[in-house]
C-alpha cells in the first residue's frame, strides 16, 4: 500500500481524471494586491 500526493497548479486534465481527490484553491487576500511591496532579499 503506497500513497502518493502530487501538488501543482494547472494540472493536466488526464491527471485530474485519474485523481482520487482534487481541490481548487484560489487567492482570497494577498498584501501585494493592496500595494504592499516585499522587503528586498526576502521575496522578489
Amino acid at each position: 500500500m503506497t500513497h502518493v500526493v502530487l501538488t501543482g497548479r494547472n494540472a493536466k486534465e488526464e491527471l485530474i481524471e485519474i485523481a482520487d481527490l482534487v481541490t481548487e484553491m484560489g487567492q482570497i487576500k494577498h498584501p501585494f494586491r493592496a500595494g504592499v511591496k516585499a522587503q528586498k532579499g526576502v521575496e522578489f
